[in-house]
């Protein structure tokens, strides 16, 4: 009588060979599946230092006051199913102690809503689903995944533009290590706003189209290397208004040496980073190394049995 291999041989052999199938597809196909932006976000982030800003009641700059600028971020979700895009709107406010907390924020100091549209596997922007405004560059809200030791193009709202990040090393937030970037602005003029001339100093004039100038004097971001998550980030704003022509600041709307992410949005950062990056490890190294791993070694002690099993069969 033939005698066939044994139920455990061929047990043991096809599960070393499904794990070993299993490994590559989960590099291939699984991986660069999870490492897509996701589409409903909602977050909110917050930075705090001390500055000036130009105070309309008293018509005049203020010096030396907290200010708090909160960044909120919802993803669209609809709009982002319908369109395979990341479709985010992110609303900020920049506030003093007298407008903080604000019921409404239209009530800010300062108060942008925009919609920002990037491809969920670069990070690059997509020109779409109403975005406002256009936009550049490869770095904004986020970095792209696997970030690289190399400078970046960040984009900058303030300055409607974009600026070069350098890449400066590596930093640690909360005890997270990261890359860091730096970079900044010269002044630059971004616009004009129509005021009494008195208040740039043109009295003779009732309105002028005053320049809107705008610079940083230093933009520190560190962002975590695996989820291209921000960690921590600085920047050191300078909003003025100058006379139409002049090269001379005239008022100072907002300015501050330097504006940073709270603890509590670092811890936030640091966290809600730690979490992707344990995930994306898992099925980036983990699970391929250990399937690849017990899948050979399934698979050997599988064909010994099977082979065993036919050289012991009576004949």
């Amino acid at each position: 009588m033939r005698r066939t291999a044994s139920p455990l041989s061929l047990i043991l052999l096809g599960a070393g060979v499904f794990l070993l199938v299993l490994a590559p597809l989960l590099v291939v196909h699984v991986l660069p599946e999870a490492k897509r932006t996701p589409l409903d976000v909602d977050t909110t982030t917050v930075f705090t230092g001390k500055g000036s800003y130009f105070d309309t009641k008293r018509l005049e700059t203020v010096r030396g006051r907290q200010i708090t600028i909160t960044r909120q971020v919802r993803g669209d979700v609809a709009d982002g199913v319908k369109s395979g895009n990341a479709v985010w709107d992110v609303s900020t406010s920049v506030d003093t102690d007298a407008t903080l907390p604000a019921s409404d924020t239209r009530d800010s100091l300062q108060w942008t809503l925009e919609r920002w549209v990037t491809d969920r596997r670069t990070n690059e922007p997509v020109h779409c689903c109403r975005e406002s405004p256009l936009f550049d560059g490869e770095a904004y809200l986020k970095f792209p995944f696997d970030v690289e030791e190399r400078d970046y193009r960040w984009w900058d709202g303030t300055l409607a533009g974009v600026v070069r990040l350098d890449h400066a090393g590596t930093g640690k937030v909360q005890g997270h290590k990261g890359l860091r970037f730096t970079g900044s602005v010269p002044a630059t003029r971004t616009g004009v706003r129509q005021v009494p001339g008195r208040l740039v100093g043109r009295p003779e004039t009732p309105q002028v189209l005053a320049e809107e100038w705008y610079a940083n004097s230093g933009i520190e971001l560190i962002v975590d290397q695996r989820t291209g998550r921000i960690l921590y980030a600085a920047i050191g704003p300078r909003k003025t208004l100058r006379a139409p022509g002049a090269d001379k600041d005239a008022v100072v709307l907002l300015s501050s040496e330097k504006i940073a992410f709270t603890e509590r949005t670092q811890r936030q950062q640091v966290r809600l980073a730690s979490a992707d990056g344990k995930r994306l490890k898992l099925l980036g190294t983990t699970l391929p190394l250990g399937a690849g791993v017990l899948g050979a070694l399934l698979t050997l002690v599988g064909a010994v049995l099977v082979f065993r099993g036919r050289l012991s069969a009576p004949r």
